[in-house]
């Protein structure tokens, strides 16, 4: 006899599972205990490596039967034991589709190490050629730098799916980003780095009765991607509830199971104040939403820092941009520079030849842009007579 959905079975999820009826649930994401010593209430999160792996190959074999044909598995998890999870799930019959980097600020701060400041997220699929991925929902696109940055009409205007690593060049010397939001173009919903905040314990979105807890919009951009509204969502570790939350609020049913009765009972307390169609908690662009570096609010380490800084009118980030400007006209000016012609620029533009060859060398130097914005950047570089300042 199948579990009813659309509620949290208290106890363990292994037995709960194979009570599903085989080849019922859509979509599964699982954060498991990561095995490192954290304090449950009533779980030991210190097994012995081989009895670890022995009981998550069990699990995920159960997820594996309760997925329908054309499931998702999604599974995060720490540096400890990703890789040999990965093995796990392959081994139980799922294929890995990607390796997603969920990357956060105020990290778990470490004394002998780089602080933690990720987790792994595997996105498995049970068929390797029918599974459920909404590439064409506009909610799970992003803008085409085809369109934004080069005017190129081969761009798709409804956006893409972008990369899934993003390289940033060192295009000002010199410089570098603390911090997501201090970058401009990484981190896109599509990639496979996603940046959200950790949910910290001063957070409105933190319920306070379970530690793990993951971001409303992180599950967000899984559950609209990896499923239709009315399929079936399974949490096999519910603990803060918050995956099945997020599935009730998009439309989905779903079902959950937590070992312990008290995150049970709070986790369905706050399934009974959730309504379907209400807003997920969270920004779902946090780059945009928090403040850069340079903005952030002084405490009375850096006011003294702060004042001196006002007091010589020193503006961080337009500074910054001012290196990228200037960078930008130096390799122009370069550009023009290496054609070695004996000709003004207005002259050198006119012949069509001659104006490729410059676009040309602009996109070997990095220049971003259209044929006709490097030619305005020249032209504004030779009308305000600062050649000899980029040379």
């Amino acid at each position: 006899m199948s579990l009813a959905t659309g509620q949290i079975h208290q106890g363990d999820c292994i037995s709960g599972m194979q009570q599903l009826a085989p080849g019922s649930v859509d979509l599964v994401f699982a954060d498991p205990p990561f095995n490192i010593g954290y304090k449950y209430d009533v779980y030991e999160d210190r097994l012995a490596a081989d009895d670890y792996l022995k009981w998550s190959s069990e699990w995920m074999q159960a997820a594996h039967r309760a997925l329908k044909d054309d499931g998702t598995f999604w599974l995060a998890i720490g540096d400890d034991f990703a890789a040999e999870l990965k093995i796990e799930a392959l081994k139980a019959g799922f294929h890995c589709r990607s390796w997603v980097i969920w990357y956060y600020t105020f990290g778990v701060n470490c004394t002998n190490k780089f602080t933690r400041s990720h987790t792994h997220l595997f996105h498995f699929v049970k068929d390797r050629e029918r599974f459920t991925f909404r590439a064409d929902d506009l909610d799970n696109r992003v803008p085409s730098a085809r369109m934004l940055v080069y005017n190129d009409k081969r761009g798709n205007p409804n956006g893409r799916l972008p990369d899934d690593t993003w390289i940033i060049p060192p295009s000002v010397p010199d410089t570098f980003a603390l911090r997501p939001q201090d970058l401009e173009d990484c981190f896109q919903p599509g990639e496979s780095d996603w940046y959200f905040p950790r949910i910290a314990g001063t957070f409105k979105e933190r319920a306070g009765f379970h530690g793990c807890q993951m971001p409303e919009q992180l599950l967000g951009r899984i559950i609209r991607t990896c499923s239709h509204e009315g399929d079936l969502v399974m949490d096999p570790f519910s603990g803060s509830a918050s995956t099945l939350i997020v599935a009730k609020k998009l439309n989905r049913r779903f079902v959950g199971f937590e070992l312990s009765e008290d995150y049970a009972q709070a986790g369905t307390e706050r399934l009974g104040q959730t309504d379907i169609g209400t807003p997920l908690t969270g920004s779902p662009e946090p780059r945009m939403s928090a403040p850069s570096t340079w903005q952030g609010r002084p405490n009375r380490r850096t006011k003294a820092r702060a004042q001196a800084d006002a007091e010589s009118s020193q503006d961080v980030g337009a500074s910054v941009r001012q290196q990228l400007a200037a960078a930008l006209d130096a390799a122009v000016w370069e550009a023009w520079k290496s054609l070695k012609l004996r000709r003004t620029p207005e002259r050198m533009l006119a012949d069509d030849q001659k104006a490729e060859q410059f676009y040309a060398r602009c996109v070997e130097l990095g220049v971003p842009g259209s044929r006709s914005d490097c030619a305005d950047r020249l032209l504004l570089l030779a009308a305000a007579g600062t050649k000899s300042s980029v040379r």
